[in-house]
Parts: C-alpha cells; sequence; structure tokens
C-alpha cells in the first residue's frame, strides 16, 4: 500500500473524527470528559504515579485540566510538553499552575523552557502520561494530529502511557483502516467515560 495512499486514509479518518467532535457539542464533551476524568483519577496506575506527564486540552480536544489540578492537589509532580521547534521532539517542564503557561504562535500554551525546571525521563520515577488522539482502537493505537510528536516521546519512555478518547471517536481496528505502520506505538491503556482498555 503506497504512502499517498495512506497519507490520504489519515487525512479522511482526521476530517472524520474532528467532525464527530464538533457533532458532539460543547454539552456533549464535556459529559464525556468528566467520566473519563472520574475513571482516570480511579485507576491504580495513577494512584502509583509519582508524575504526570499531561498535555493541556486545545480547543474540542478531551480536557485535563481537572485531571492536571487532581494531580497538583495529590502532591504529584505534573510537567507539560514543549515541542522543540524543527524537530518531532518534545522536552517536559514542570509546572505548578496555569499562570505560568505561555502561548505558542499555534495558540497552545506551552511552560516556558528552563534548566530548573525541566523533567527528565528515565530517572526512576514512576510515571503516567497522558496520550492525546483523535481517535483508539482496542489495540491502542492512535490517530494524532499528524506531528509525529508522541510517536517519538512513546518510543523512548518506559512508564505507563493513558490514550484519553470520548466513546464517540473509538474505533475497533485502525491496523484494519490501513494507517498503521511500524513506526506507531500503542498506549498501554485507554480510558473513556465508559470503560478502561488495558492493552
Amino acid at each position: 500500500m503506497g504512502s499517498v495512499t495512506v497519507d490520504e486514509r489519515k487525512r479522511a479518518l482526521r476530517g472524520h473524527f474532528k467532525q464527530v467532535r464538533r457533532d458532539l457539542g460543547e454539552e456533549g464533551r464535556a459529559q464525556s470528559d468528566a467520566g473519563i476524568e472520574a475513571r482516570l483519577l480511579s485507576l491504580p496506575e495513577y494512584a502509583q504515579a509519582e508524575v504526570l506527564l499531561a498535555y493541556l486540552d486545545f480547543g474540542p480536544e478531551v480536557r485535563t485540566r481537572g485531571i492536571i489540578q487532581a494531580a497538583w492537589d495529590a502532591g504529584k509532580v505534573v510537567a507539560l510538553p514543549w515541542c522543540v521547534p524543527g524537530t518531532h521532539q518534545m522536552r517536559w517542564y514542570r509546572v505548578t499552575s496555569f499562570d505560568c503557561l505561555v502561548r505558542s504562535k499555534l495558540g497552545v500554551e506551552e511552560p516556558e523552557p528552563s534548566d530548573e525546571t525541566e523533567q527528565l525521563l528515565g530517572t526512576g520515577q514512576r510515571m503516567l502520561a497522558l496520550v492525546p488522539g483523535l481517535t483508539f482502537d482496542e489495540a491502542g493505537y492512535r490517530l494524532g494530529y499528524g506531528g509525529g510528536f508522541y510517536d517519538t516521546f512513546l518510543s523512548k519512555f518506559d512508564g505507563v502511557s493513558v490514550g484519553l478518547c470520548r466513546e464517540a471517536a473509538w474505533s475497533c481496528d485502525l491496523r484494519a483502516e490501513g494507517i498503521v505502520d511500524e513506526h506507531d506505538l500503542p498506549v498501554q491503556l485507554v480510558v473513556t467515560e465508559s470503560r478502561v482498555l488495558r492493552v
């Protein structure tokens, strides 16, 4: 299967699942996200984590701000990603407030890079990472936004990776859709408002 065909399939699926998010409406998304948050916070993997590597929701993504606040309240370290310009790499920086973030050119709120607040991987701390996606499937594979940042991150991450997905955006088998290749890595858990899948 040629790469052009794969790219076309990915573009079509991205368009479809972006429309699914819009069709849910603000109230529908909020209801789903509240259920996802409650399920995530009840996981033993979350309770055991010392460090939460979280994405900060943007637009209609599954909301993470309540999860981040709960992690702060529980005394956990919270780190957010900073995308290194011109690469597919992310670096993580500890944050203690939403007020310390800066808005990128793309409109995304990010931490300011600083040697003092960088959260390194492989420190021996128990880490749990929240992974965004337009859809996830039963094998833990995801369709992201095409930047490759999380694929690169997952290839080096040895903690627990958790995909957050609304039931309306669930896929049965992305491999059957012909969009999973050898560079794609699954997450270990997928949490929706009604279930927890351990891959």
